[in-house]
Formats: structure tokens, sequence, C-alpha cells
């Protein structure tokens, strides 16, 4: 092995008192991809190997079952290499119960691994390591707002035009809409005709030029949009086809329509 790498960290030794330095590799392994992290090698990349492996591999067990909340799934394996020195192989797997914090000095913490280095996770990084410890994602969680208090017309005649059935109330439970309570998950508050997530929202600018400002005019039109999802589409839709130029040439019979966009790239 050369260097570190994404899936494995090196150390010289076990620093027992400092175990902050190595923990936040222990934590990073879990939350992303697991990993494995190896006592007994220099920065240089020299096989050094520890004096006491039987201890340190307590030690690790111990500091690992104290400092790291909840405790993630790891294997301590010894290796003998050249000369009899032996190393400690720390392998940790993923954790399925993200975040795993390290715990000491005042502080909670988690990290992350990205690329060869373990930092601390940022707080839009540690939302969705919650979401993914608990199994879910924003939109199948359960809202506040209850199915009664708002109507689907939208998404009624949406599905009408996608598959010629109607939509029943039932299948907001089944697509995942609203739970057997009665209330809307977060992907039914936005889909709902007027959505109450303050953040369904759309904005649009049609700027002069390419850089945002050509001239004295900086913007020929602008618009903002709010509400349920599928509507900020079709209005999304509308304004593009607003501002693009629609071109079109004689054919034999009539004429052909040639848009500035192909409807399909927006």
């Amino acid at each position: 092995l050369i260097g570190e790498a994404t899936e494995y960290d090196k150390k010289l030794s076990l620093e027992a008192k400092k175990p902050k330095s190595w923990c936040k590799s222990v934590s990073a392994f879990a939350n992303t991809f697991g990993g494995t992290l190896i006592f007994g090698i220099a920065d240089n990349d020299e096989i050094v190997g520890l004096e006491n492996p039987n201890s340190d591999a307590e030690k690790i067990s111990e500091i690992i079952k104290t400092r790291m909340d909840p405790i993630p799934e790891f294997r301590l394996r010894f290796e003998q290499v050249e000369d009899g020195k032996v190393l400690i192989i720390l392998d940790i797997f993923k954790g399925e119960e993200t975040p795993y914090y390290y715990s000491g000095d005042g502080v909670l913490e988690a990290y992350v691994r990205v690329g060869n280095e373990s930092v601390k996770a940022t707080s839009t990084e540690l939302k969705r390591l919650v979401l993914r410890g608990r199994n879910t994602s924003y939109d199948s969680q359960i809202s506040t707002y209850k199915v009664e208090d708002f109507a689907f017309s939208k998404l009624r005649e949406r599905y009408k035009k996608w598959t010629g059935n109607s939509f029943d109330e039932k299948d907001l439970i089944s697509f995942g809409l609203a739970n057997e309570q009665g209330y809307l998950t977060n992907a039914g508050a936005l889909v709902a005709d007027e959505s109450p997530i303050r953040w369904s929202r759309l904005f649009c600018t049609r700027w002069n030029g390419l850089n945002k400002s050509g001239g004295t005019i900086d913007a020929f039109d602008d618009a903002e949009y709010s509400g349920s999802v599928l509507s900020l589409i079709d209005n999304g839709e509308a304004f593009i086809k607003r501002n693009a130029k629609l071109m079109w040439r004689k054919t034999a019979n009539s004429r052909e329509e040639i848009p500035e966009y192909v409807e399909r790239s927006y």
C-alpha cells in the first residue's frame, strides 16, 4: 500500500492519549464507505511495527467502545511482516446507524472521508447522514399537514393524462404521498395544489446576454412562482417558451415550426 487513500489510512503507532487523531478516521470510514486503519507504518511508508501489539489491540477496542457513539462494527487482526514486525489492522465496516460520532474533549463530532482525508461533516452532510441512518429520505418523512386540508386537482389531472386512469384517494398512500393516519409526507405536501412548503418556489430570469449584463438593460423578463411542484414545472416551461424564439420555414403544404430550444431539453 502506497501513501493513504479513501479506503485506508496509516498510523505510526497507537496514540492512546490522543484518540481523536485516529478515531476521526474510524468515524469517517463508518459514515462513508468503510475502510481500514493500519497501525505500525510510518508516514514515509516504512514498516516499523508495534512494540506491544496485544496491549495496543485491547486499548483500541476500549477506546472505540468509550469514544464512538454509536459503536461501529469493526474487526481487529494482526499482520506479521518482515523481520517479525507486527502490524494491527483495524477494519471498519460501513455503518447503517449513521451518523457515527467521536465523543471526547467536550465535543460530539462526525467525520466523513473525502479523498485520503477524514474531515468534519458539514451541516448538509450531517443531515444526509441522519436521513440515511433512519433509512429514509426527506420526501418520505411524515409532515404535520393533513390530507383533508389540501386538494390535488393538478395531480389528478396529470395522472389522468399520463395513464388514462383516475387518481383515487387511496393512491396517496400507495404512492407514498400520505400515511394511513391521514398525514401527508413531504412529497405529498410538495405536490398538493397549494403546497404549504415555503421552499417550493421557482425563480426565473431571462438575462440580457451571457454574462447577465448586456448594456443598459440587465434582464428582459423575470418571474417568481410558488406552490405545487407540478405547477412549478408547468410555469417554468411556459417561461422558457415565452422567452424563446420560434422560427419557421415553408413546406410544400404548410410551414414547419422550429423552436429555439427543443421541448425535451427543458
